[in-house]
């Protein structure tokens, strides 16, 4: 058998064992044993932006790309893509403190400022389909996975946002 023959061939096996949906698969749904990247919490995030992402869109010019712990859970990063940049234009506003407000204790996380690098958020003028990021202090690991909370800066409120 050629080379070329034996690698389809093994990866045909590998197909042929691998477990298929309903068969002893594992949970897709986040449940014990789900697959990486397949959480509820993934979901929950999924089913926010379908709900309540175009009104955003709409009204403040951005596309909430998501919520998720970093550094080991002592921050938080939310990440938004820019649709129109003259309404986004409030998220980069020097004069206005953005929060990010855990809907279970109501205890607001505010956006670190360093000594020599300054607030953790990024402050340039806005382009048009970028994504930019904040970064948010979560001590004490505060807000967990699947988690909601509140994003707060000005005017705007992005409510029930799932930590992923």
């Amino acid at each position: 058998m050629s080379a070329g023959g034996a690698a389809g061939l093994a990866g045909l096996l590998l197909l042929l064992a691998a477990p298929t949906a309903g068969a002893g698969a594992p949970a897709r749904s986040g449940g014990a044993g789900a697959l990486p990247g397949s959480s509820s919490a993934t979901g929950a995030a999924a089913a926010w932006r379908a709900r309540r992402g175009r009104q955003l869109q709409r009204s403040w010019g951005v596309d909430v790309v998501g919520v998720r712990r970093v550094a080991s859970g002592s921050m938080l990063r939310f990440d938004y893509r820019v649709v129109d940049p003259a309404r986004a234009a409030a998220l980069t506003d020097r004069r206005t403190r953005p929060f990010l407000i855990d809907e279970a204790t109501r205890t607001a996380l505010a956006v670190p400022a360093m000594e020599k690098v300054g607030e953790l958020r990024q402050v340039a003028p806005l382009e048009r389909h970028r994504t930019y990021f904040m970064i948010f202090g979560n001590p004490g690991g505060l807000v967990k996975r699947g988690g909601r909370v509140t994003l707060a800066v000005g005017d705007l409120r992005a409510e029930g946002l799932v930590v992923e």
